[in-house]
Parts: C-alpha cells; structure tokens; sequence
C-alpha cells in the first residue's frame, strides 16, 4: 500500500501551534495525519534546523504548511521526503533574502514598528538577542482584525515572541525553486501587505488563493487554508512526487 502524504503545519511569529487547530480538524476529517511541531523562534537557521530533524523522523512524503514566519522557516527546511509547500500569508524568501529585505519594499507592514512592537530583554545573560512582540492594545488591529475581541485578547496575552534577529537572517536556498508550492493570499492582511504575498507567490510560481482574511487567516478561515493544503495532498502520486 502507498504511504499517504503526512502534513507538518509551522505556526509564526506571536502565535503557537495551537493556532492551527481550526486546520487541524479539517484535515483530521479527511484522513490525513497531522504534526504541527513547536517553531523555536530563535532564528531562521536555527528553526529550520529544528524542523528538517523533525521532518526527518517522519517515514512517509511531507507536504510542508508555514504561516507567517513559518514561511521562511519551510522555505529553508527543505528534506528528502518533502513533496509540497503551503504558504498561507508566509515568507517564501529567496536565496540570501530576510525578512525585513521583504517588508521594507512593500507597505503595510507594522511589525517593526515601536507603536506596535515593544522589545523584551534577552532570555539569558549570554543571548545577545531581544525579542519582540506585539503591543496588546494593538494585536487585534494589526493582527487579527477578523477574529472576535475576546479572541484576540487572549491571543495578545499568549502571543509567542520571536527574536528580533529573526528579522534579519538571511535565507539559503529556497526549497521553493526545487518543490510544487502553494500559496494563500490574506487579502485583508495588515501585518505582511497582500501585495508581498503576490509577489512572492508569483515569484515562486505557486498556485495561488486568495482568502478574505486578516494575518490570522489560519484561525478566522481554517476551512479555505485546510482545502488549499488537501489540494497540494491530493496531486501526490503513489510515490510522492507531485504530477
């Protein structure tokens, strides 16, 4: 019997797994099996790191889904037994490219902003790097304008942070160039301009959907990322590679 695609879900920035729990359940419901594994948010080598040892251990073709960050962590955590990438208002960096190489070139794109993004110290004396996270008076706004306040409240308080050097790691060679993507533009997205998206789902000539939803899409429209994902699933062969 041919194995079927196992999907490995990578949450971003200011949030944690539990975010794709809407997707989760949509995938659960037809059949597929589903990891979605802790991003450090320690860097972009780093994270990739970690998820390529995660994806190694899993024996079966792996269609790889990055929210956010999560984007470029996929785009640099390329493995043998990954068939397909799903970006869902993620990072598809190029080679020697950040993030902030992305943002910088296109607006709205507030993260960096200190009315919007506030510093927290090192976690230990010997880590140089800070982290930033979200001001909670403005997550919903920038965040996650589609979901309810008391949603957003909560997220606010639980939001994960990332290391601010994160921002400015450069990718190494994307796994975009060489694997079938896909890409789900949030088109009411008020943390990484649509137009970004576009582009970098152009630029990587994925197949492409776009979503009314804000950054949070993942959790305010788990129905259309889930149905992206299944597709990207679905064109594996009884060998994984992708016709």
């Amino acid at each position: 019997m041919p194995l079927p695609p196992t999907v490995v879900l990578v949450h971003g920035a200011f949030a944690d797994a539990s975010s794709w729990a809407g997707v989760i359940r949509h995938l659960h419901a037809t059949g597929l099996t589903v990891y979605a594994p802790a991003n450090p948010l320690r860097g972009l080598a780093y994270d990739a790191a970690y998820l390529r040892s995660v994806v190694g251990q899993i024996g079966t073709p792996v269609v790889l889904a990055g929210h956010g960050y999560g984007g470029a962590v996929i785009t640099d955590a390329d493995a043998d037994n990954v068939v397909a990438l799903c970006y869902v208002a993620g990072f598809g960096l190029d080679a020697g490219e950040s993030l902030l190489d992305v943002t910088s070139r296109f607006s709205p794109m507030p993260g960096p902003d200190p009315t919007v993004a506030a510093g927290l110290a090192a976690r230990s004396p010997g880590d140089p790097d800070s982290e930033l996270y979200i001001r909670r008076e403005r997550f919903l706004d920038v965040y996650a304008t589609d979901l309810a306040p008391r949603v957003g409240r909560v997220l606010s308080v639980t939001q994960r942070p990332i290391a601010r050097g994160a921002l400015t790691a450069r990718s190494g060679p994307p796994a975009w160039a060489r694997k079938r993507s896909w890409y789900a533009i949030a088109a009411a997205d008020r943390m990484l301009s649509p137009t970004a998206q576009r582009f970098m789902a152009q630029r990587m000539a994925a197949t492409e959907r776009v979503v009314d939803g804000s950054h949070a899409v993942v959790m305010s429209r788990p129905d259309a990322v889930a149905a992206m994902i299944r597709e990207a699933a679905g064109q594996c062969d009884d060998h994984g590679a992708l016709y």
